[in-house]
């Protein structure tokens, strides 16, 4: 394992963020209507993913906020299924898409449940 001197070495913020990334490419051929809502939501919770991840590292000095921060970022993960389940229903996005971006989000929450499980081996 290589060493991790920032929350950027984090395989999980690394995985996230390409994700949030592929939604935002994604996400410009939506429909004007849903610029203010599905679009914006979706781009919202799948930032949110990484930015509190970057903030619990920020936190690791304390676990209890190292696995709150990293919670909240569990509740944006989750979030972002369920937008990427309406976009599916709502024929904006393919099927493979929708299998290929969860399936990338279960990896994701799986790492995250990871970490918060094992707090005290992230926290000095």
């Amino acid at each position: 394992m290589s060493q991790i001197n920032s929350f950027k070495d984090l395989l999980v913020y690394q995985k996230a963020y390409k994700l949030a990334m592929e939604i935002f490419e994604i996400y410009k051929t939506f429909p004007k209507e849903e610029k203010y809502f599905l679009t914006d939501q979706i781009r919202r919770s799948s930032r949110s993913v990484t930015s509190n991840i970057a903030e619990a590292w920020a936190k690791k000095r304390y676990v209890k906020s190292f696995v709150s921060k990293l919670s909240d970022s569990l509740g944006e993960e989750y979030e972002t299924e369920v937008w990427l389940d309406y976009s599916r229903d709502s024929k904006y996005i393919t099927t493979s898409q929708h299998i290929e971006l969860t399936n990338g989000y279960d990896e994701v929450r799986k790492m995250l449940i990871s970490i918060i499980n094992n707090s005290d081996k992230w926290c000095p």
